[in-house]
């Protein structure tokens, strides 16, 4: 295990080493919401899909948002992470600023309003998941780097996100952050 490792727990970041070969989590930023000992659910922060949510959900048309792809869990389900915080019944903290969940109903309702800006919240298409002990397990083969989660990480955009919070993280993860894709580029 590495020196650095940090103990896993709700609220942050887990970024894929450069060379993870899982075309589903290459190069991904999750967003960990939920970790317990029955197991974590988390969200791919950085992989939007060329969906918007009207496109899903035609009675919220007039909601100009993509949709992200969210794992390859369950993708026929629709998640959200927002900054609506307790004006959405039922919605769980996740970290400073950030919301999982809530009353759907509410959010809609919001939503067709207008008392909702897209910028407060973003949608997924399926999850990650891990069964119990699997992430942990993950962990000690280096499979992720962990980060503190912060608002402007899910609201900022895609684009370069898991490169930038790399180098934000500074040291050797500045050097990691210039990997290339394919080794045999380098």
């Amino acid at each position: 295990m590495r020196p650095d490792t940090i103990d896993i727990k709700t609220g942050q970041l887990l970024l894929a080493e450069p060379f993870m070969d899982d075309p589903n989590f290459k190069r991904s930023v999750i967003l960990l919401c939920e970790h317990t000992p029955e197991g974590s659910l988390g969200f791919i922060i950085n992989k939007g899909l060329n969906m918007m949510l009207g496109e899903a959900l035609p009675e919220l048309a007039d909601f100009e948002s993509q949709l992200y792809f969210g794992g390859p869990v369950e993708t026929d389900t629709l998640h959200y992470v927002h900054t609506l915080g307790d004006r959405l019944d039922g919605a769980m903290p996740v970290a400073d600023g950030l919301w999982w969940g809530g009353s759907f109903e509410m959010l809609s309702i919001l939503m067709q309003s207008g008392q909702v800006d897209p910028s407060e919240v973003r949608f997924y298409l399926g999850y990650s998941g891990w069964s119990p002990g699997q992430l942990a397990e993950e962990q000690e083969e280096e499979a992720w780097i962990v980060h503190k989660a912060e608002s402007r990480h899910v609201f900022e955009g895609e684009d370069h996100l898991w490169r930038n919070i790399l180098r934000e993280k500074g040291g050797r993860y500045r050097i990691i952050s210039n990997y290339p894709e394919d080794p045999q580029y380098n």
